[in-house]
């Protein structure tokens, strides 16, 4: 991964901003898109996105390719998300590590794996399956769970290490999701923080959250914590990151506060030779 090109600092792209977004386009590096909201879109839907290919460099991120999932990949999603990669020639595409179907029913969630040799090996097959198909480099994202699914055999850092040695992919290091396993599952990062594999690491995700029962939830409905921000300027001065994307879902600020975040990430990016 270390041959691909820097991308700096971006947005997860959501329509409700797009006037605002081109409105303030010099700042904001690249974008990052919900891969699954182009697949059969209508015309105006796909040129809308060659309109923000023709300004932003854009990867996609998906959803439901279900890369744990020991039915295996979909190949009509795959060939959908073939086809969308050829249409916009990304730098390297990414999905989450996790399953969202089994047994051929969608569970209608990203469900968190099984630390196993087992799961190592059905994502390991999976991905060459991916490859088959698609050529561009794949990111795995590390998800949130509140509960770790029963018979794990090895702890998060390892199995995600050994995941990407197995396959080859890069990690897109979701820096909300990490702090969020970490608070609600009593990890101590700092005694974990050298095991992760950041020598894997291609792009980060960093997100505001809110408390819910007692629970921290990975929202991205609110401002990135003062937290969060502490451990992705940690990972950022450790890791050779290539982009970071802030994503917001709900409760959309003013866009002035989104860029606000987009320029703090980028700081911290200048600070440590990783853009600009």
């Amino acid at each position: 991964m270390a041959e691909i090109e820097a991308l700096g600092s971006g947005l997860g792209y959501r329509p409700q901003f797009r006037a605002d977004l081109f409105a303030h386009r010099s700042q904001v590096d690249f974008l990052e898109i919900i891969a699954d909201h182009y697949f059969d879109a209508a015309p105006e839907k796909l040129a809308e996105l060659d309109l923000l290919r023709a300004h932003f460099p854009i990867v996609p991120h998906g959803l439901d390719l279900s890369i744990g999932s020991a039915d295996g990949i979909d190949p009509t999603y795959l060939d959908k998300f073939a086809e969308l990669i050829a249409r916009i020639d990304p730098p390297w595409w990414s999905e989450h590590l996790c399953f969202t179907r089994a047994g051929g029913v969608d569970i209608g969630h990203l469900a968190a794996l099984p630390y196993t040799q087992e799961a190592i090996d059905v994502v390991a097959r999976n991905v060459e399956a991916v490859r088959r198909r698609i050529a561009a480099p794949l990111l795995l994202e590390n998800i949130t769970t509140v509960v770790r699914a029963p018979g794990g055999e090895m702890d998060e850092p390892e199995f995600l290490a050994r995941v990407l040695d197995r396959t080859g992919c890069g990690w897109l290091c979701d820096v909300a999701n990490l702090y969020t396993n970490a608070v609600n599952q009593g990890v101590d990062l700092d005694a974990t923080f050298e095991r992760w594999p950041w020598d894997r690491l291609v792009q980060l995700h960093y997100a505001g959250g809110r408390w819910r029962n007692g629970v921290l939830i990975d929202s991205h409905d609110s401002a990135t914590s003062a937290a969060v921000w502490d451990l992705y300027d940690r990972i950022v001065a450790r890791a050779p990151v290539k982009g970071v994307i802030l994503e917001r879902d709900e409760r959309l600020p003013p866009f002035a506060e989104l860029l606000a975040e987009v320029a703090r990430a980028r700081g911290a990016l200048q600070e440590h030779g990783r853009w600009g």
